[in-house]
């Protein structure tokens, strides 16, 4: 079982709660996001393209525990950038599993045995490592050789040392479905204590536009995939009805509140993929957002997207409504030869608004009378990103 039996049912207690107590919108896993700055420069990534300034900015530990006393997610996923670049992060994790909430550490890797000393096995801790394929899928995904290598031996090292490991595995147009079910193979010899998988969002500053899956592509590429794993055991850490979704099985809306995110601008409205607006409060962000503008069928940029930040909990919710239907497919696995649910209308979809430099030039000017405060500007850490010691500032910072 890729979820321990203890977390399923703790996560099962409180969605229930929820439920019984008719609240209509709640946090399932809370996302945090204590720094941009990241040692790999990913092609399909948009989350590093700002100024030196701001790649610089952490949340402190404080503000980090202060994240989760706030949304109060029995789960808690601490992404990045490059979450082993934060100084304080030992201490951040350490905190968070003594508050007994279930803690994904998602990490490319790359510092992992430099690092590892510094945690401890627990079952409320596992690291989440970055693998989008085979050695070549994955080496071409975050344009560096050798990365994959490094990723595996940072899972057989986290394994020796007794932690859980699980790991994160984004699909591209072109995955083979042959290749895919061979690389799920080959991390489960390797022990790994599950897969998450998804279709990459096609986020509007990443350097690739090309490869972004559209929906149709993405429940047929999942359908073949899960054809070709009967019988094979994978071990996945998500719900069997958002993988149901994925194969086309289940026509669901999004539900974006159920993984929050909190960045170093605030919470990050609507979702861990959009950035549009920030809100000081998780209350605020819960209260005042316009919920019904966003997902799929309502928003351009939502058109194509099936990411778990905004379909896992529909998932979830799904289960607390339908358990026969639950247990079924996860009995029988992801239905892949019947016709596929029908699919949602985009035809009265809001186009798409544009506000990242705005938003960016907002953050700039804080960061700026910050600083002017202090009188001296705060000086980050020098990072290697691809292999190079120095990052080139973003276009859109030299505008």
């Amino acid at each position: 079982m890729a979820v321990p039996l203890m977390q399923a049912v703790r996560v099962g207690r409180y969605v229930l709660k929820q439920h019984l107590t008719g609240r209509k919108r709640y946090p399932l896993v809370l996302m945090l996001e204590p720094l941009f700055r990241c040692n790999l420069a990913c092609a399909g990534c948009g989350k590093i393209d700002y100024p030196a300034k701001i790649l610089n900015q952490r949340m402190s530990y404080q503000e980090c525990l202060d994240a989760d006393t706030e949304a109060g997610a029995p789960v808690i996923a601490v992404a990045g950038g490059e979450p082993l670049l934060h100084k304080e992060m030992p201490q951040i994790i350490a905190g968070l599993v003594a508050r007994k909430k279930y803690v994904y550490l998602c990490t490319n890797g790359l510092l992992l045995e430099k690092k590892i000393d510094d945690y401890k096995p627990s079952p409320f801790f596992s690291w989440d490592i970055h693998l989008d394929g085979d050695q070549q899928m994955h080496d071409s995904s975050v344009c560096q050789e050798g990365v994959y290598d490094r990723a595996v031996k940072a899972i057989k090292l986290a394994k020796s040392k007794g932690f859980r490991v699980s790991i994160n595995c984004t699909l591209f147009d072109g995955a083979k479905p042959e290749r895919v079910a061979a690389f799920f193979d080959e991390v489960m010899r390797l022990g790994v204590d599950g897969v998450m998988t998804a279709p990459g969002y096609a986020y509007e500053r990443a350097p690739d536009q090309e490869h972004f899956l559209n929906r149709q592509k993405t429940k047929t590429l999942f359908r073949d995939i899960f054809r070709l794993g009967k019988g094979h055991k994978w071990r996945f850490t998500q719900s069997p009805l958002f993988l149901n979704f994925l194969a086309g099985n289940e026509t669901y809306h999004c539900t974006p509140w159920g993984k929050p995110l909190r960045t170093v601008f605030g919470w990050q409205r609507p979702c861990y993929l959009l950035g549009e607006g920030y809100a000081k409060t998780f209350k605020e962000l819960m209260d005042d957002t316009a919920w019904d503008q966003y997902g799929t069928g309502a928003y351009e940029k939502c058109a194509d997207c099936m990411v778990h930040s905004g379909y896992e909990s529909t998932a979830v919710m799904d289960a607390v409504q339908r358990p026969w239907h639950f247990i079924k497919v996860a009995l029988q696995g992801p239905e892949t030869e019947k016709p596929m649910a029908p699919e949602i209308s985009l035809a009265n979809q809001r186009p798409a608004s544009y506000g990242y430099d705005a938003e960016v030039a907002r953050q700039m000017e804080r960061l700026e009378g910050e600083d002017a405060k202090r009188g001296k500007p705060a000086r980050g850490p020098r990072v290697r990103i691809n292999g190079q010691s120095e990052t080139p500032a973003p276009a859109s910072a030299a505008k």
